[in-house]
């Protein structure tokens, strides 16, 4: 399944002598996100329990570029509240990386949070008007400090819907034979009687 990506949460940063403290959500559970006007999403809590202790997450800026912080250093710590996907990381200010984004952070030029991941379940709710697709667990590659919120992942996330809606088209096909089978075996009923 390919990734995906979603964004658009505020950052916080905290600095002291030796270590730069960023944190913020990279997802929040329960509320529906638009994309691109084909169906709503949302995330269910606990979707990342799994990916928080089995992948390898990297801290990036636009999902691009080389890590300023990773799980498997334990410079990146991700962890699941009521909320939902909390990253903080210590950056070091010493890094050249570090020193471009600081200043930008500050003043609010980034400031959003986005993060990469692959859905692994996920359901969808074809019964309104719009279609709602429910991330139930997801795999994460990145958390990313963003310029630009966007939905970015729009057409990998379509490609999942026309998947779905094929995966569904046959037992669709079959419910309406049956309904037509019905309707043919009520009106014989009706004509011999």
């Amino acid at each position: 399944m390919p990734q995906e990506i979603r964004s658009g949460l505020p950052v916080e940063i905290r600095e002291s002598e030796n270590v730069i403290k960023v944190s913020g959500y990279a997802a929040v559970f329960n509320q529906d996100a638009e994309i691109g006007d084909w169906f709503i999403e949302r995330i269910a809590p606990g979707a990342f329990s799994d990916a928080i202790t089995r992948d390898d997450v990297v801290f990036l800026i636009n999902h691009e570029g080389l890590p300023m912080a990773r799980t498997r250093s334990k410079t990146l710590t991700l962890s699941e509240d009521d909320r939902g996907l909390f990253m903080e990381s210590e950056l070091d200010p010493d890094d050249p990386d570090v020193k471009l984004i600081i200043p930008k952070m500050r003043r609010g030029d980034l400031d959003k949070m986005s993060f990469r991941f692959t859905p692994i379940k996920q359901e969808w709710d074809d019964s309104g008007d719009i279609p709602i697709r429910t991330l139930l667990e997801c795999g994460l590659s990145d958390v990313s400090i963003v310029t630009f919120p966007a939905y970015e992942g729009t057409d990998i996330a379509l490609r999942s819907l026309q998947e779905h809606r094929s995966a569904n088209q046959p037992a669709r096909h079959v419910d309406s034979i049956r309904s037509r089978m019905r309707m043919n075996l009520s009106l014989r009923e009706a004509i011999t009687k």
